[in-house]
This record gives C-alpha cells, structure tokens and sequence, in this order.
C-alpha cells in the first residue's frame, strides 16, 4: 500500500507559562500517539506546531512578572521545548510566531484575503480604560458572560461555556489594567474577517463526509454554522506586539492572535521544508493541486473547536477563492477537558499541575500511561494523585511491567543471555500467538481512529492475556524436568512480549525502547529528537526537530531470531508508595 501524507498540526500554546498536564493530556500527547503510529506503519507524517508568541495573555503576563516580551518568550518557549524532549513529543518541527516566515506567510494570507473580499475594513466600538488610557482587547477586559453568566469570563471567549462574542456583549466589565469599572465605549478603526460570507461554503463542506468526527465536535459545528448568525470579527487590535498589518499604514495596530496562530499549521510546514533543505516540501500536504489526498489533522482541545471547525476552514476558503488552493482539515480530534480539583486546569488562574515540574518527578512514560488512560475523548476528566499511583502500580507496573521484568530476567538467566531456541509449537501456542498477534490490526485500527484510551485498554488485555499463558505454562516449573518444552514456552512469551512492545510503543515509546533493546536489537525503534537554533530577519528562534531516518520500527508481527543475544534487563518502571509520593510532590 502507498504510504499516505499525513500531517499533524498540534495547537499552538500560549508561551504564558509552564504548561500543565490538561493541556498536556488534551492536545499535545494525543497528536505524538498517533503521529507514532502512522510513521510506524509506513506514512508519511509531518507533525508541527509552536509557540503562540502573540496575544493578551502573554502580554498581560509579561507585565505582571516585569519582563519583555522577547525575553518572556524566549524563557516559556524553551521551557515547553525541554518538556517536549523530555516526554517524547515528536515534531519534526516545533517553533514559534514569532520568526521571519511565520510574518512573511501570515502577511500573505491576510493580502490573498483582502484581494478575495474576505476581509474588509470598518469602525468598530471597543471597550476602553480612561484610567490606563487603552483600548481594552480581548483578555484586557473581563466580565460576566452573555451566555451562561459565568462571572470570570474572558473579552473574546468565555472559559465555562466556550462560546465567543463580541466584548461589549459583557455583562459588568472591568479592565485587567487598571482595574476600573467604569469602562467607556469608543470607536476604532479595524479590519473585519468576514465569516458570513464564509457560512454557506463551510455549510457544504460541513455535509461532505464527516463521519469520522467526534460526535461532540460535529454536532457544536454544525449547529453553530445552521444559525447562519456567522459576522464580522475583527482580526486586528489596537496593539504595539503582533504581527504588522501589510496593508496601508498602520503603526499602532496589530494583526491579532486569534487570527495569525492558526496560520501557524502552514507556516511551521513551508519552515521545516526550508530547514530541511527542501523549500518546496510543505506542498505534499498542503497544496490541494498537487496532492489532494492528504489527510491534515488538528488536535485541540474543545475550548478551540470553533476556530479550527468554523474560522481556520472558512480562512481557507476565503484563501482558496485566489490562484492557490489549500487542503482543508480532514478530522479535528478535540477533546473535553482533564480537570483538577473540581474545576478546569488553567495556567492564568493558577489551578495547574505544571508539565515540567511533573517530568522532573514522575517517569515520563508513567505520564503518558496515565494521561492516556484517563483521556478526556468523550467527557470531562477528573485528575487525582491517589488515582494517578493506582493506576501506575495496579495497572501499568502490575501488568505490563512485570511481565516484561520477569520474563526477560528469568530469560537472560536461564538461557545464556540470549533468545532461546524452540522446539515444535503446540497448537495452544500457536492460538496464543495469533491472539497476540491479532492485536497489530485491532489496536492498530483504534490508533487510526484516535480512539487512544480504548487501545491502550486493548493493548492491556493483551499484555494480562501473556501473564494468563504464562501462569498456565509456569516454564519456571518445568525447566529442570522439561528444557526443551520450557525453552519453547519461553521463547512464544519473549515474541509476544517482542510484538506487544511495539503495540505499546506508540503510548509508551521510552519503555518500549528499553524492551527492544533488552532483546538484543541494535536498531532502534524510533528516531532522534534534536534542537537547533534557526537564523532569519528577525533573529535567531529555537526549534524542536525529529529525525526519523535512524528508526528500525515497523508496525508487523516480525520474527523474533531464535539465539539473539539479549542485553541484561531492568525493571521499566517504579513503583509509588504513600512516602514516595509525599516525598515527590512534597519536593
């Protein structure tokens, strides 16, 4: 089968702070699972995404702490970098809005818009603080939301209900400046998108084929886009950080972020094409006229299914009406929300788990087994500590950590450190073998889906089913008696172990390198994550790389070689107790 172009766009994060593990757990492990699997059987995948350089929330904290912008970013966005490293995130190209390209292609898409008659200039009526003597934009001015009332919600969005809207539809605002209440409305000249015109074709490309959606991110689109209440929404504020308007002379007045960060997906493309010393490599997954077979996913969380459902398509289309035609998303696998303590994660009130400081604590593979069993797919999650060692002892160590342990210590012991030789297989092996077997294509096919937790779920029962034969085989009874038949129970649990390390590996990609390399492979499963730095216009950025050209994984029931010799084992993983646990999070 022809390998397929895939590619991966992950959602641009906010560098306003150590990220958390709800972000973590809805948007970014998700997007590395499935860009694994698709690699591992033979695609061609490009996974990008980047640092959201721009917007209130990273100017509003970058006055709060005293810092400048450009320092603020450089210290947030090295910070996600070194937990990506640390976690296994695999972008072939992770950087930030801030660069020469991402300007020059935001730029382009906001000329092609205005001459398409997508974007049109007007006055607007704002918000604005006499006391600070600013317009208010977006996260400057709080209030209580039109919609479902929620107190704290936000000048653009509100975090409860996950509705957008004007500001001035705010109920009982105040600026996040000053914080004054007495706010006055003032007019403001701004460039609108104009996403009515874009209602009707986004409507027509609604109907075509979405199956494959989440029931929960269809639904919300298809009913937002049935109101036919689609208007104009300003795509510039005013604003001295962002990107610059290219038309006419505007020097006070920014691009916004809402707008340009979604630009993100096609920009961090034709950037790694250029890196990599192709510039014109991005096409394959983008440029419909040359391959409009691509499959181009966008992993969320659901508080961005609008602007990836409803605003970066109807871009696209508005994009689309020039001489260049863009492939639009194929699935958009957004998430609900992992919460904490009642109430959702959120890094701008403080309710976090920080990412890094979890890494530093924890076995990145025991965060990715817990992320991904708790996966928020379908609804609401909660997250606690006490569940969080449950499932690493009672789950991940109990079952598939000490089978590996145990089987490839008992191996490499009783065998000369090397894959035993097997004698004829009985036909109770060879029906366990293909159950094992059976798993390439069962797990393989939730992977495809990003139905995570159901083939992490799936690739448990396999592992419980080798603890089953084992315990009935008991090879460790019968080795004295019996070393021809012992050997040959051991060798059918090593290649079930061998075939399960890859079925695990998209989930747990350190661990499983480890049993790989136990068994004596020399290959690796997988490739190189790397840094760099990039030179351009506006500087010099740190990007996150993936080489993949060293990998040897291959999603295929291979034959484990009979003789191999193994590398002495350690255990996967440790095991949490009530004074660990206290000690770690005590730290």
């Amino acid at each position: 089968m022809a390998s397929e172009k895939i590619l991966v766009g992950v959602a641009w994060p906010y560098v306003n702070g150590e990220k958390h593990i709800g972000q973590i757990a809805g948007a970014y492990l998700p997007p590395d699972i499935f860009a694994r699997y698709q690699r591992l059987i033979g695609n061609d995948v490009l996974m990008v995404s980047g640092s959201d350089t721009h917007g209130t929330p990273i100017m509003l904290k970058a006055d709060a702490d005293g810092i400048p912008y450009g320092e603020f970013i450089d210290k947030y966005h090295g910070l996600f970098v070194a937990g990506c490293l640390a976690m296994g995130l695999t972008f072939d190209l992770y950087t930030h809005t801030d660069t020469a390209n991402h300007w020059e292609v935001t730029q382009q898409m906001f000329t092609r818009h205005w001459e398409t008659g997508f974007v049109y200039k007007d006055v607007q009526r704002q918000w604005y603080d006499p006391v600070a003597r600013k317009f208010l934009a977006d996260r400057y001015v709080e209030g209580e939301c039109p919609y479902c009332g929620y107190a704290d919600a936000r000048g653009d969005q509100c975090d409860n209900c996950g509705r957008i809207y004007d500001a001035l539809e705010l109920k009982h605002p105040r600026s996040k400046i000053s914080g004054t209440t007495t706010l006055e409305i003032r007019e403001t000249e701004h460039f609108f998108l104009d996403m009515a015109k874009m209602n009707e074709p986004l409507l027509a490309w609604i109907a075509q084929g979405k199956e494959h959606w989440r029931p929960s991110v269809l639904n919300f689109t298809r009913g937002q886009l049935e109101l036919r209440e689609l208007r104009g929404r300003a795509i510039t504020r005013d604003l001295d950080w962002g990107i610059t308007i290219p038309i006419g002379d505007y020097p006070d007045k920014r691009i916004y972020v809402w707008y340009d960060a979604v630009i993100g997906y096609l920009s961090a493309a034709i950037e790694w094409a250029t890196v990599s010393g192709d510039p014109e490599a991005w096409r394959q997954w983008w440029d419909a006229d040359v391959n409009p077979a691509a499959r181009i996913y966008n992993f969320i969380g659901k508080d961005n299914i609008p602007f990836h459902t409803i605003i970066w398509p109807g871009m696209l289309i508005g994009y689309n009406a020039g001489a260049t035609h863009l492939n639009l998303p194929y699935d958009v696998p957004a998430n609900e929300y992992l919460n904490l303590g009642g109430g959702k994660f959120s890094t701008s009130r403080g309710n976090v788990i920080g990412w890094n400081w979890g890494l530093a604590r924890f076995q990145p593979d025991a965060w990715r087994y817990v992320l991904t069993a708790l996966a928020p797919e379908t609804a609401d999650v909660e997250f606690t500590w006490q569940d969080f060692m449950d499932r690493i002892n009672n789950e991940l160590v109990a079952n598939w950590g000490n089978l590996v342990n145990r089987m490839l210590s008992f191996a490499y012991k009783r065998f000369a450190g090397a894959i035993p030789v097997p004698g004829e297989l009985t036909a109770e092996d060879a029906s366990f073998l293909a159950e094992i077997r059976s798993g390439f294509a069962g797990v393989g096919e939730l992977y495809a889906a990003v139905k995570l937790k159901a083939a992490l779920l799936e690739a448990r029962r396999l592992s419980q089913r080798v603890n089953q034969y084992l315990n009935d085989q008991a090879p460790w009874k019968i080795i004295g008696e019996q070393p021809a038949r012992a050997a040959t129970v051991v060798y059918v649990a090593l290649q079930a172990i061998d075939w399960l390390k890859v079925i695990w590996s998209p989930v747990l990609p350190h661990s499983s390198e480890q049993v790989h390399s136990y068994l004596g492979y020399d290959r690796p499963l997988f490739g190189r994550q790397y840094t760099e730095e990039v030179a351009d216009a506006r500087g010099t950025h740190l990007v996150l790389r993936y080489d993949h050209s060293s990998a040897g994984g291959r999603w295929e029931a291979a034959a484990l070689p009979a003789g191999q010799a193994m590398r002495e084992p350690a255990a996967l993983f440790a095991k949490l107790d009530e004074a660990i646990m206290a000690e770690k999070l005590g730290a």
